[in-house]
């Protein structure tokens, strides 16, 4: 039944010579790795106006340069990341420019940063979305966790079926925002060059304002940064790029700038010309659209439109989380299990960890994750500052034919992300400090399992000078019974065949007037086998077996005897009909495994009805 329900989630499972089938197109990359960045427009301008209002309307004007300056670091990225792609053409980003040019644990940084960023990118994208449809229909507004817990699974679930079928679905919500913002940015301009917008809505540029400081505008420049958010998520995921990768996934990310320039730089200029103020119950957006089109069928486009593309902006996340996984995996600092395809060639475990932590956030702050927005975006600004930076040493160590526009390229981009990253730090500390809790605690634990697998390898490597291999010249085999039944006669045969030096059969009774009745029974069924009876008061069958164990187990070796205890288990025919039945083989092999120089066989006995 589970495999029928999986089949009809995520579909039949494909052959591994059909991968090629899987990869994306330039048009399909665009939708599914661009959504991120692109819905961050929606909230990215309005950022800048929420520092400048402090100041008051007449400071808007600021908005503009600040503007250019956020272009500024978005062309210094995007050339940067061409870079990056072209140079690491298998993925990973900012984690493999970091650890190949500044060091492990550099790399590290720049990986656990941008694995946290991703969990956070599908919890606040979600939040976010479903923020915008509980405001079109307030009733479901108590609702809020469980919708966007709908909303994670639904895209889980899409993710898990294939790379092609997410981005054929994704396509066209994403297309349909792009086209509903140009009407609305094109129809904006026309209005402003046609004389209908009235020139006293917002101030000249240059107009001198009281209390304006370096400080409060470079406040106003990191926050406006935050729509860069997702800049870095196509050169993570260049495998999943049609063959050329390299040159499909530069010619999608170039595309993706230019959208991205064109819609922030669109949305900032109509809203210092009409003058739109950030208000608390109305996006910048909502405020532009309104009055662009009025509250007609495109202004509730232009918002339908915006609210899916938060939504969907999260699977950004499950494009690139699960390559970034494979990549860390593959250096042995996290679960080697992240690089297994599953049945329809995705790093299904990718996903489905991403789908689980970002449920868990959602649960966790019950669905409102506004306020992680400043963490999400330091969480970007980290591993753009290490990247730019380990680029920097690249060109500087190889010095490659014209390795010099290069430098002055990754230089300008790190030291734009590195003033973006103090001024979070300066300005929403309150709202970051968790980074400098987590950041170290990720560290430590990709540490741990990197020296995990290392001593693994020393240990199971044949050349290694280890432990004498235990000289085996008998075998004793002792058999746990319940009771006189054809699992356990199905088990003794199974024992008798191996040629063992003697078969203890082990039962252990909870009340003291059963020992004498099984006993007598034993004798009956198999007088030949001897039978220890270990009587447990506290009602317990692991600890006066494993007890017993121990105990044979060190005479044992002193006669070079090996220690096996066969385990008899009946499987039944249904799946279901497990939980009918204790479990008492499950708990003694998994205390058993832990034993050293025992051996542990499972004996199964298959019921038919």
């Amino acid at each position: 039944m589970m495999s029928s329900v999986k089949r009809f989630l995520i579909g039949r499972p494909l052959k591994s010579d059909q991968l090629g089938d899987q990869k994306l197109n330039k048009t399909k990359a665009l939708a599914i790795l661009s959504s991120d960045a692109l819905s961050s427009v929606a909230y990215g301008p309005e950022q800048i106006l929420l520092v400048l209002i402090t100041i008051g309307a007449a400071a808007f004007w600021y908005s503009i340069p600040i503007a250019v300056g956020v272009l500024v670091l978005l062309l210094a990225l995007i050339l940067s990341y061409r870079q990056i792609i072209f140079a690491y053409p298998h993925g990973g980003g900012a984690y493999v420019v970091s650890k190949e040019n500044l060091g492990k644990y550099p790399g590290l940084v720049a990986g656990g940063s941008l694995l946290v960023d991703y969990i956070l990118t599908v919890a606040v994208s979600v939040s976010a979305g479903t923020d915008a449809i509980t405001s079109a229909f307030p009733s479901l507004h108590s609702y809020n966790v469980i919708i966007a817990i709908i909303f994670v699974l639904l895209i889980t679930t899409l993710n898990l079926r294939g790379v092609t079928e997410s981005a054929s679905f994704l396509a066209y919500p994403v297309y349909l925002f792009v086209l509903a913002l140009f009407i609305m940015i094109g129809l904006g301009l026309f209005n402003i060059v046609s004389g209908n917008v009235p020139a006293e809505l917002h101030t000249s540029i240059g107009t001198p304002v009281a209390g304006v400081s370096l400080f409060l505008l470079l406040r106003a420049f990191s926050s406006g940064s935050s729509a860069l958010t997702g800049v870095e998520a196509i050169s993570n995921a260049i495998p999943n790029f049609k063959s050329p990768a390299p040159n499909n996934a530069a010619k999608t990310l170039a595309a993706m700038g230019i959208l991205l320039a064109l819609l922030f730089s669109g949305i900032v200029f109509l809203a210092y010309y009409y003058g739109i103020a950030p208000r608390e119950e109305v996006t910048v957006v909502s405020d532009i659209a309104e009055h662009v089109f009025g509250r007609n069928f495109m202004y509730f486009f232009v918002q339908g439109t915006t609210a899916l593309i938060l939504v969907l902006a999260a699977n950004t996340g499950y494009s690139a989380f699960p390559l970034l996984a494979v990549n860390l995996a593959k250096d042995k600092f996290i679960p080697r299990m992240f690089t297994v395809r599953g049945d329809r060639l995705g790093y299904s475990n990718g996903i489905l960890s991403l789908g689980v932590l970002s449920i868990l956030l959602i649960i966790a702050f019950k669905g409102r994750t506004e306020h992680l927005i400043p963490l999400y975006a330091v969480g970007v600004f980290i591993p753009f500052t290490l990247s730019q930076t380990g680029m920097m040493v690249k060109w500087i160590r190889q010095k490659p034919p014209g390795w010099l526009p290069k430098l002055i390229i990754n230089t300008t981009g790190a030291l734009i992300s590195f003033i973006v990253t103090i001024m979070f730090f300066l300005t929403k500390f309150i709202q970051i400090w968790p980074v400098l809790i987590f950041l170290p605690l990720i560290i430590l634990f990709f540490y741990r399992i990197g020296k995990h697998y290392e001593a693994v390898a020393d240990q199971l490597r044949i050349t290694t000078c280890g432990e004498e291999p235990f000289a085996i010249e008998g075998n004793i085999i002792i058999l746990p019974v319940a009771g006189i039944t054809h699992v356990v006669e199905n088990s003794l045969r199974y024992a008798k065949s191996l040629g063992a030096e003697q078969i203890i059969a082990v039962h252990v009774p909870f009340e003291r007037e059963d020992d004498a009745i099984f006993e007598e029974k034993w004798k009956k069924f198999h007088p030949e086998v001897r039978l220890v009876t270990l009587y447990s008061p506290y009602r317990s069958i692991i600890h006066p077996l494993t007890k017993f164990i121990d105990t044979v187990q060190r005479k044992a070796s002193e006669s070079n005897y090996q220690v096996t205890v066969i385990v008899p288990q009946f499987i039944p025919k249904k799946g279901w009909h497990n939980i009918l039945h204790n479990q008492s083989s499950l708990l003694i092999r998994a205390h058993l495994l832990y034993r050293r120089n025992v051996i542990i066989t499972t004996v199964p006995y298959h019921l038919k009805k």
